[in-house]
């Protein structure tokens, strides 16, 4: 891979302006390259009799000898470095921009070579400016976390009362001192945590951080004093765990006293050790950045050497190696800092399991993983085939059955159609992230190596897929047993068995069939259920969004309870469309996703006091407003309902489809740079987008049809009808999902955030602290 690749793809992409722009460089040197080039062959043009003479005379010039002609060489070294000279690199300057002087300007072609240097030292300068912020930034970081490690240090003595024996600590009050080093008697008389004790490596930072502490006499144990003062300038702000504890903290305090619980400790150890690994992966990204940029000036200026024949590259890289950017080692420091921390406080210094946490190793795609999700995908389609076969020569579509069939069977299986679809549609949306270098696990919030890679969620899905088709096959018998006027009771069992099984595998607790993503999801989902007793985060909000598009399949489960629970499976017969509660209910479970994501637009419109959320909490109201209009209208009829449906549902289209396109997408821009899109894209081809404007807008009035009663294709029972607009809707969630992260993701961009904050447990009291 040539460097310009690699050097592409090892940024920190949320980071990449602020990187050196290698490839205008190098456009530059190929400018350079070319004039040369030019001149070349015009001086060999004119100057070959010339030339050619002068070759031949020096065949026959006197030979000097070996020996000689080295030390000739020798003599004249430092007259030739001074001829080599062509540049004047200033000395390492801590403020202010660097620039650099070419002596050869007055050459031929020396205007492209000055163009070069200029731009040279402003990608330098702009690199240097960055890091140095970055650097301060994390050194805040750094000492914020280190009074979050204090204050955590101090409420663990407080919670753990271990007991010591004081007259080891010459005389010092008991609340005022704590042991930072106990030894193996003292072990035995204690429960005590290893996370307060003093190592070895402590002492000597003392020493090298303060002269005299280095002469200072250490008690025989090893003790110091613990600043366990510092907790009455303390106030714990832990996010609450629980709807419950959201409520009781509403009605107390947003940030409470500490009550010196063993919850309390364990939810602030949690969000501590979540900041340190969060703080450990920033360093090591701020690390690689100064090591890839330092290496890319080393790249192109030996491409320049190699072009011009001149030597300037030596200079030009020892000044970048004594500038800041090349000298400064305050982030390995930090780096050995951190792991040093992290392993004696939160892993009980075990090293290779506090590495495994601040350095998780990403999941390699199987060979397994790809042969599988091939052969349930071969499966699969083999199947689609066999039940198109089987339809056919059973000649089931015109089977007198058939409309029973479809109002009891085929809802219970579509569901899982709807699933697979939407599981293909994110396997597709996951792997073009990846093309893209869209940071999707970044803005999801996925634990580091958890992320699911698009093979991963195929297999899922080809697996489900390979099951549901199965049964579906095995399924499609029509005709009851004459004498018992039932069908057989295990066949029609198989719809709800599998649901049981998919629901055991999703709420499984063993480490098997990706757990961690699996709790992400159900986590996620609880809080979209319960919204707006949790902070809403990203992955709360566009998971509701995609539950918005799956109202057809929760309306599936609901006909499940129903069906299985008040119909008569044996005889594929129900009533629910004739109970009351049951076309309540219908309404009900369908405007649920709506519902959660106009109380998460609320809480926002509070937390943040952003207007375009209160907008968007008013989007989603129309469209609750719109959807019970429509089931209303389908329910009863007539023409009042039919008015109510089409005006609300006209509205709320209208409003949803300028809200994708405008505020989700970022598009339809009248002074970008890309006419009536936005400035920076991802896909190169910019009628991608458009086409994908084109199908939201089209796609968002095909459930319109389910209000004008435009007459449908006849061959089509209603029931699937109403799968193929739930499809189409899906397909419509899948695009706009890309959209929706490459626009979340630019943003992210233009902010240089690659990180997520998280939340630390305390907040101090400066007002008492000084």
């Amino acid at each position: 891979m040539k460097f310009g690749k690699e050097f592409t793809s090892q940024m920190v992409h949320e980071w990449q302006e602020a990187y050196m722009d290698y490839n205008y460089l190098k456009n530059l040197l190929k400018d350079i390259l070319n004039f040369k080039k030019k001149n070349a062959s015009l001086s060999e043009i004119a100057d070959t009799p010339e030339g050619s003479l002068k070759r031949r005379i020096s065949m026959y010039r006197a030979f000097s000898g070996l020996q000689s002609r080295y030390t000739s060489f020798k003599g004249n070294n430092n007259s030739n470095n001074h001829e080599d000279e062509v540049i004047l690199v200033n000395t390492v300057q801590q403020e202010g921009p660097h620039q650099t002087m070419f002596l050869m300007s007055s050459e031929q072609g020396g205007e492209y070579e000055m163009v070069f240097f200029k731009r040279l030292d402003d990608e330098f300068n702009k690199v240097v400016t960055f890091y140095k912020k970055k650097v301060g930034q994390v050194k805040d970081e750094a000492d914020e976390l280190s009074k979050q490690m204090d204050a955590l240090i101090a409420l663990r003595i407080m919670v753990d009362k271990p007991s010591i024996d004081m007259h080891s600590a010459q005389g010092m009050d008991p609340a005022s001192v704590v042991p930072l080093h106990l030894t193996s008697q003292l072990r035995s008389h204690m429960e005590v945590i290893q996370e307060v004790e003093m190592s070895s490596e402590e002492i000597v930072e003392d020493e090298s951080t303060s002269g005299k502490r280095g002469t200072t006499k250490m008690n025989p144990m090893g003790f110091r004093p613990a600043p366990v003062e510092i907790l009455d300038n303390v106030k714990i702000n832990i996010e609450p765990a629980t709807p419950m504890s959201t409520l009781k903290n509403v009605i107390k305090s947003a940030k409470s006293d500490l009550s010196f619980s063993r919850q309390e400790l364990r939810k602030a150890e949690e969000q501590i050790r979540m900041a340190f690994v969060e703080f450990y992966q920033k360093l090591r990204l701020l690390k690689n950045y100064s090591f890839l940029n330092v290496l890319a000036f080393s790249k192109i200026m030996k491409k320049y050497d190699k072009i011009t024949s001149r030597k300037a590259s030596k200079s030009y890289l020892e000044m970048i190696d004594k500038s800041y950017l090349g000298s400064s080692d305050e982030v390995a420091k930090l780096i050995e800092r951190v792991e040093v921390t992290f392993i004696k406080h939160f892993v009980n210094g075990n090293r290779r399991k506090g590495m495994k946490f601040l350095r998780p190793q990403a999941k390699r795609d199987t060979h397994r993983v790809t042969f599988f999700m091939g052969m349930f995908s071969g499966c699969s389609i083999a199947l689609v085939a066999a039940i198109a076969v089987a339809i056919h020569a059973g000649n089931l579509l015109e089977h007198k059955d058939r409309g029973q069939y479809m109002d009891n069977i085929f809802p219970l299986y579509s569901l899982f159609g709807y699933i697979v679809l939407h599981m293909l549609m994110y396997a597709g949306n996951v792997y073009y992230w990846k093309r893209f270098r869209v940071n999707y696990p970044f803005i999801f919030g996925f634990k580091q190596g958890t992320a699911l890679g698009y093979r991963q969620v195929l297999l899922l899905a080809s697996g489900l897929s390979l099951l549901a088709l199965a049964a579906a096959l095995s399924h499609l018998d029509m005709d009851m047993d004459p004498k018992t006027r039932k069908f057989e009771t295990l066949i029609e069992l198989i719809p709800l068995a599998l649901v049981i099984v998919l629901t055991l595998i999703i709420f499984c607790p063993l480490n098997i069939i990706y757990r961690s993503s699996r709790f992400f999801l159900l986590r996620t989902a609880w809080h979209c259920l319960c919204a707006p007793l949790y902070k809403v985060t990203l992955p709360d909000f566009i998971l509701a969004d995609q539950l918005t598009s799956q109202v057809q399949a929760i309306r599936s489960l609901q006909f499940y309870v129903c069906y299985y629970v008040w119909g008569n499976f044996r005889t594929r017969s129900n009533e629910c469309l004739k109970s009351n509660v049951y076309q309540i209910l219908y309404i009900v479970v369908a405007i649920i996703p709506f519902w959660s994501r106009f109380i998460q637009c609320l809480r926002r419109l509070f937390e943040e006091r952003d207007s375009m959320q209160g907008l968007n909490s008013l989007k989603y109201f129309s469209t609750i407003v719109a959807l019970v209009m429509r089931t209303l209208y389908s329910q009863k009829g007539g023409t009042f309902w039919r008015v109510m449906a089409a005006s609300t549902s006209g509205v709320t289209t209208v409003a949803n489809t300028y809200w994708d396109l405008v505020i989700d997408w970022g598009l339809l821009q009248r002074n970008s740079k890309n006419p009536w899109l936005r400035d920076k894209l991802l896909v190169p081809h910019k009628i991608v987008y458009f086409v994908a404007i084109v199908l939201d807008i089209i796609l968002r009035l095909v459930w319109m049809q389910l209000v004008l009663d435009i007459k449908q294709l006849s061959f089509l029972h209603e029931k699937a009808f109403l799968a193929v607009v739930a499809c189409l809707e899906i397909l419509r969630r899948g695009i706009w999902n890309f959209f929706r992260l490459e626009n979340e993701h630019l943003n992210n961009v233009g902010k240089y955030r690659a990180f997520k904050s998280v939340p630390l447990p305390f907040n101090y009291d400066e007002d008492k602290s000084h």
